[in-house]
């Protein structure tokens, strides 16, 4: 048994909420600056932009290769859509609030409007890898500003870079041809 001034404790445990820093009290804990808030922000409106893309281009692709390219969207699309929820929620576990409304997407997305109708699969191939590209570029942006403030969330954006950089460079492989050695 520890002994503490005039009281003998069990165990070494401090008194529940006893000198906590702020960082560390889970209640009012770590809160994202303005700056990170806006970077997080800009990430997420473009994961949020490239899943409703995506939506838009499974639905209207057609073409050779279409039940590849279609199922291909939805990998896409499931990916975009599971990184938007972790990093919005990433966003409120640091008590900044994301904003996923479709007038602020429209407003503050980087990447550039989809094309209305039909489209043949293969311009959908590199209309989704440039859309890709450019979340991947989003993130690129912001990472080191992010990674200086919280390192914790710049591990969420290592992911999202790893995953879409992985399916930028599967898709675009659909329009490619072999290089000659």
């Amino acid at each position: 048994m520890a002994t503490n001034g005039n009281t003998t404790t069990r165990n070494r445990r401090r008194p529940a909420g006893a000198g906590l820093t702020s960082e560390q009290n889970a209640e009012s804990g770590f809160r994202a600056s303005k700056e990170l808030s806006e970077n997080v922000q800009r990430v997420l409106v473009d994961l949020i932009e490239l899943s409703l893309q995506g939506k838009q281009a499974h639905w209207n692709v057609v073409g050779r290769n279409f039940r590849d390219t279609h199922l291909q969207l939805d990998e896409i699309i499931d990916a975009a859509r599971e990184f938007a929820d972790t990093v919005a929620e990433r966003m409120r576990a640091l008590h900044a609030l994301p904003d996923g409304r479709s007038d602020t997407v429209a407003e503050t997305t980087t990447l550039p409007e989809f094309p209305q109708g039909e489209i043949d699969t293969s311009e959908v191939i590199d209309l989704i890898t440039a859309r890709l590209e450019a979340v991947v570029g989003t993130c690129r942006e912001v990472h080191d500003d992010v990674d200086d403030e919280d390192p914790t969330t710049a591990d969420i954006l290592h992911s999202i870079l790893e995953r879409l950089e992985q399916l930028a460079w599967m898709v675009s492989a659909e329009n490619r041809t072999a290089s000659k050695n």
